[in-house]
């Protein structure tokens, strides 16, 4: 059973700054991505980054390059999601995902995503 829990998110003024832990069990995660989404109030879920549990690469949405950082510790099984500068728009709910096995497409969409934690709430305050 593959359990994703986050932790980090809270309230926070624009211009501060978070970090959102992601804990996975119930698994081996390597080879694959872990990835973070949001989904703002009256707003589908999108795509924020992703890493890849072997050899790091890493993807970002355009909104957030430069102020978020995604990294994961392997030992640990933790992913991470260091966001800085954080504006209004950041507002939303974060979710952690880990990619559905033998996914070989592109690795910002929902759909290579099969394990969801419950998220956690991000308010930035202006």
């Amino acid at each position: 059973q593959v359990q994703l829990v986050e932790s980090g998110g809270g309230l926070v003024q624009a211009g501060g700054s978070l970090r959102l832990s992601c804990a996975a069990s119930g698994r081996t995660f390597g080879p694959g991505f872990m990835a973070w989404f949001r989904q703002a109030p009256g707003k589908e879920r999108e795509f924020v980054a992703s890493i890849a549990w072997s050899g790091g690469r890493t993807y970002y949405t355009d909104s957030v390059k430069g102020r978020c950082t995604i990294s994961r510790d392997n030992a640990e099984n933790l992913v991470y999601l260091q966001m800085n500068s954080l504006k209004p728009e950041d507002t939303a709910v974060y979710y952690c995902a880990a990619e559905r096995e033998y996914w070989h497409g592109s690795h910002d969409t929902e759909h290579a995503y099969k394990y969801w934690g419950q998220g956690t709430q991000v308010t930035v305050s202006s």
